[in-house]
């Protein structure tokens, strides 16, 4: 059990004294990258969906 204990410890103490955490100001502004590019993403891949939804519907209708 102490050595579950012990090895808490360093592990706390591995991320409080060695490990460098990126700055909220850019931590901040690489969120909002992600999250822009992801919504435009998604409004890409709906529109490339919608697209090929109504190619497809038109061809079924043509050989039907």
């Amino acid at each position: 059990m102490t050595a579950i204990i012990s090895y808490i410890k360093d592990a706390f103490a591995e991320l409080k004294n060695h490990v460098t955490w990126t700055p909220q100001s850019e931590l901040l502004r690489h969120t909002t990258v992600v999250v822009v590019f992801s919504i435009i993403f998604s409004l890409a891949i709906w529109g490339a969906d919608s697209v090929l939804s109504r190619v497809i519907k038109f061809y079924f209708q043509l050989i039907s």
